[in-house]
């Protein structure tokens, strides 16, 4: 009968096995299980890696073209913002050109409305004076007209005595005569 061991592994294998040692020689054994490590690495994880490596291809590659489209939206974005930065720019000068010649027609319409004003005030107050002029004139003529009046009446009395005052009466009873014969 044949035992355990000689099932799983055949008498050619442990006479493999037995010429096998142990190597103290750690740079080399070292050197030894590093490649046999990578050599399994690469065998078996070859796939993982270039499917990781895919993977990372393809992230990079879509981060790009998502990065170009972005690129492409901010540069026509851009180039709107300057079309409308630009007109802006225009509709600001037209508001700015069109206020200043509001500020200038207004400008010259407060003048004209200033110089209207003064015109009536320099009227007004000519008319005003004229008027106060002649008020003056008329008491002015009045009261001269009255001291006059007053003189006249004066002076006469003061002159005139008895006897001139009967002369003076006979004088014009015989110009009413005379003025009565020649009608006659």
């Amino acid at each position: 009968m044949r035992s355990v061991s000689e099932i799983a592994a055949p008498p050619s294998y442990w006479t493999l096995t037995a010429s096998i040692g142990l190597n103290t020689n750690i740079l080399e054994t070292n050197l030894i299980n590093l490649i046999l490590v990578l050599g399994i690495l690469f065998y078996y994880g070859k796939g993982v890696l270039i499917n990781f490596l895919e993977n990372r291809e393809r992230t990079i590659l879509n981060t790009i073209r998502d990065a170009e489209e972005r690129h492409k939206e901010a540069t026509e974005k851009l180039q709107k913002a300057r079309i409308r930065l630009q007109q802006a720019r225009v509709k600001a000068d037209e508001i700015r050109i069109n206020g200043l010649t509001q500020m200038d027609r207004e400008q010259r319409d407060l003048v004209d409305a200033a110089d209207e004003d003064l015109k009536g005030l320099e009227d007004s107050k000519n008319y005003a004076i004229r008027f106060e002029k002649q008020r003056a004139i008329e008491q002015v003529r009045q009261q001269v007209s009255r001291l006059a009046s007053e003189r006249a009446l004066e002076s006469p009395n003061s002159r005139l005595d008895n006897e001139l005052h009967l002369r003076m009466i006979d004088y014009h009873i015989g110009l009413l005569r005379a003025m009565g014969s020649k009608s006659n």
